[in-house]
């Protein structure tokens, strides 16, 4: 087995023992190497040992989690945020693609986020300044979808509607292009919903920008690509009182 060497910065000590236990105890491919109460001197120690593997918790005094990986983001690792953030907060870090644990940390949830940070996901500096914008409480303009072959980002305002697919979600462009993405449309909804975005239906999510005509006798959108999508009988009162559709 290949052993992932891993650091973990936290400003709580009990926080960080009560990681090791976990890790210990349901992840034996993580080896810690370091554990730092202290972001200024985790930057040097992280700059020698080259971890795989960074266990970050974003709220700590002096540095914070994110001035700490500007400078690093040079090396080559793996990150997990560790964040006390409230759900609201939490799409931030889903909008853009990067793996968070949540205090208390759920076994469950640590195994899986392990299990991705195998694959040598390293988030960008984009990424990063996004997640911020966002937790300052400035709406997105802009999702990362993570694929392949890395991270795209997408303008939200070039998604002109979400369709399901079993398990997955496709995400149709403006420009024709197909994103298929690892989320359920309940996912993507809870990420979208603060933006310009609505679920009309069980299987589509739209842009309330990019709709060409709503025809309400027949509870059908026609997209501006000119596409036609299906609105749920439950959904159609709600376009017409809250967007003044007639």
């Amino acid at each position: 087995m290949n052993l992932l060497k891993t650091i973990i910065v936290d400003d709580e000590p009990d926080s960080i023992e009560l990681l090791k236990i976990e890790l210990a105890a349901h992840c034996p491919q993580v080896a810690v190497a370091g554990t730092y109460t202290n972001s200024t001197k985790a930057v040097n120690d992280i700059e020698k040992l080259q971890p795989d593997l960074l266990f970050l918790d974003i709220e700590m005094p002096g540095m914070n989690g994110f001035e700490l990986l500007e400078k690093i983001l040079h090396l080559n690792f793996s990150i997990i945020f560790i964040t006390a953030y409230n759900q609201y907060a939490l799409k931030a870090f889903r909008f853009n693609a990067l793996d968070y644990l949540v205090k208390p940390i759920d076994s469950i949830d640590l195994i899986e986020a392990v299990a991705k940070a195998e694959k040598k996901m390293k988030p960008t500096a984009a990424q990063l300044n996004l997640v911020q914008r966002q937790l300052r409480g400035e709406l997105p303009n802009k999702i990362a979808i993570q694929g392949n072959n890395g991270i795209t980002f997408i303008e939200l305002n070039e998604i002109v509607y979400v369709e399901a697919s079993n398990n997955y979600s496709r995400l149709l462009l403006t420009d024709k292009k197909l994103f298929t993405i690892s989320k359920t449309l309940k996912d993507v909804q809870e990420v979208l919903e603060e933006s310009h975005f609505l679920r009309v239906h069980r299987q589509y999510i739209i842009n309330l920008n990019r709709v060409k005509q709503f025809n309400r006798n027949e509870g059908i959108l026609t997209m501006d690509n000119g596409d036609h999508i299906p609105v749920a009988r439950n959904q159609k009162e709600r376009l017409v009182e809250k967007y003044g559709w007639l």
